[in-house]
């Protein structure tokens, strides 16, 4: 069962917990004069989170449907979604576009978003960034306008099961967490995105997994994205690989 909570001015909050992984999928849902869904999680879990995105809004009037970075949480239902909205377009990013799709087995219209690009919701403006490595070669971060909420993908991630927002310092968990699944290669590329969020001075962080980050909370983590050790050391999902 998927749990619902509003975290923004319109924007909604979908997690399932995976018990077996430690760890939250969230979805995000912007009800606006034309509806995004930011995050389709994996394609076992589509009717449950069809489900709870038609408690919102009814799932055929998506106007479309974002992949950060494709990876099965991030993009497993992408194609339902897209055949039941007969309007909805998928965005990524361009990078994405051109290296997945085009050899995807996916047949709907997709608008490949470069650095600065926008789409207009209604009340709310997404604007995209290009965050190549962190932690794959497309990825990208979506910014409202709107409530001043970045949608960080995998960035300042907390493991565990945790609350639709975290008021709690778990930055030490973030990293050891990076550390263990081995997502990053490096710390550099993370560090150069850090530096862009601090320029948009959000008001919300929502990240993929965990809860969501208000302004106030912040500081920690981006200290220990900028301070502290997390790129791969010879563990991938915590099982270390011989050298």
């Amino acid at each position: 069962m998927a749990e619902i909570a509003q975290v923004a001015d319109r924007t909604y909050r979908i997690c399932y917990y995976n018990r077996e992984r430690t760890i939250g999928f969230n979805q995000f849902l912007i009800d606006d004069d034309r509806p995004a869904l930011i995050h389709t999680a994996h394609h076992p879990m589509y009717g449950a989170v069809r489900a709870a995105v038609a408690e919102i809004v009814d799932p055929s009037r998506l106007a479309y449907v974002v992949v950060p970075h494709f990876e099965s949480d991030e993009c497993g239902g992408m194609g339902r979604f897209v055949a039941e909205a007969k309007g909805a377009v998928l965005a990524c990013s361009a990078v994405g576009a051109v290296v997945n799709l085009l050899t995807w087995d996916y047949a709907g219209p997709v608008e490949g978003m470069q650095d600065g690009d926008t789409l207009d919701l209604g009340a709310h403006t997404l604007r995209f960034l290009e965050t190549p490595h962190v932690h794959h070669w497309d990825s990208m971060m979506v910014f409202d306008e709107g409530s001043k909420s970045l949608f960080a993908s995998d960035l300042f991630i907390q493991p565990h099961e945790q609350p639709a927002i975290v008021r709690k310092d778990l930055a030490g968990e973030m990293c050891e967490w990076y550390r263990t699944t081995g997502i990053f290669a490096s710390e550099e590329p993370v560090r150069w995105v850090v530096d862009r969020i601090e320029q948009l001075d959000p008001d919300w962080i929502h990240p993929m997994h965990g809860g969501s980050l208000a302004k106030e909370t912040l500081s920690p983590y981006v200290r220990a994205l900028r301070t502290e050790p997390y790129a791969f050391d010879g563990r991938v999902l915590g099982r270390r690989l011989p050298r």
